[in-house]
């Protein structure tokens, strides 16, 4: 039994052109979204009336990677999500109280709360979602704490880079794993080094066959930075079985 990658939305933190932003959707032995940006939510809508997902995991608080979540409260409350199973949500540590904030100034502090079943994940340590095992490891994301996600099921391990400059996680994320999800964002790479917070293509190359990782697959890639014709690139309403 395979594991079934559906790319909801990939655009870096300005849109691709008709693009959402990042959501990725694995189907195994239940249904788990990695990251929810802006778009992503009206995407899944295309396909259903209400996605039914067991659980959605967010890498770090940019809003390309979380925006929709806000959108999917009020269609839990309001709307065709009413009365639905709740999905768990996991958010990185401390993440609870910055929703409840966010709540707080949006007029209802416990709204996520209602919506979802939150939970925190904690670096390097493997928790449970939608019948995947999932470790989360932190990455360079500039001064943001941010990670990376390895999910695993039925055989099959997934590595997802969420938002990384050059990192020893980023190698761990893609240790052997059937699929490599690795974002790459800039034209070429820093020269000047310093803290970053994203990677060039021959960077997210490196760290794949640093992992030794299967396959790659670049994403959060700018439309105005076409790619080598050799590499495989993310696009919305991509399917793949891994």
């Amino acid at each position: 039994m395979s594991v079934k990658l559906t790319v909801v939305g990939c655009s870096p933190a300005w849109p691709n052109p008709g693009g959402a932003q990042s959501g990725y959707l694995l189907d195994g032995p239940g249904r788990l979204l990695l990251d929810c940006g802006p778009g992503v939510l009206a995407k899944l809508r295309e396909r259903e009336e209400w996605p039914r997902v067991d659980a959605i995991a967010i890498t770090h608080w940019h809003l390309d990677h979380w925006g929709d979540l806000v959108p999917w409260v009020w269609g839990s409350a309001f709307g065709p999500g009413a009365g639905l199973d709740k999905p768990d949500l996991w958010v990185p540590p401390d993440g609870r109280e910055m929703l409840c904030a966010i709540g707080g100034r949006l007029g209802q502090r416990e709204m996520f709360d209602e919506a979802f079943e939150l939970h925190e994940y904690e670096d390097g340590v493997p928790f449970t979602a939608a019948g995947f095992e999932v470790t989360a490891h932190r990455v360079l994301h500039y001064q943001l704490l941010a990670f990376g996600f390895r999910a695993s099921a039925n055989g099959t391990t997934v590595g997802y880079s969420g938002d990384s400059g050059p990192s020893d996680g980023l190698v761990e994320i893609a240790r052997d794993a059937d699929l490599f999800l690795c974002e790459a964002t800039l034209f070429a790479p820093n020269p000047e080094g310093g803290t970053r917070g994203h990677l060039a293509a021959e960077e997210a190359i490196a760290a794949f066959e640093a992992g030794g990782a299967k396959r790659l697959l670049l994403t959060h890639r700018p439309f105005e930075r076409p790619l080598e014709d050799s590499l495989e690139l993310a696009h919305d309403g991509l399917e793949i079985e891994i």
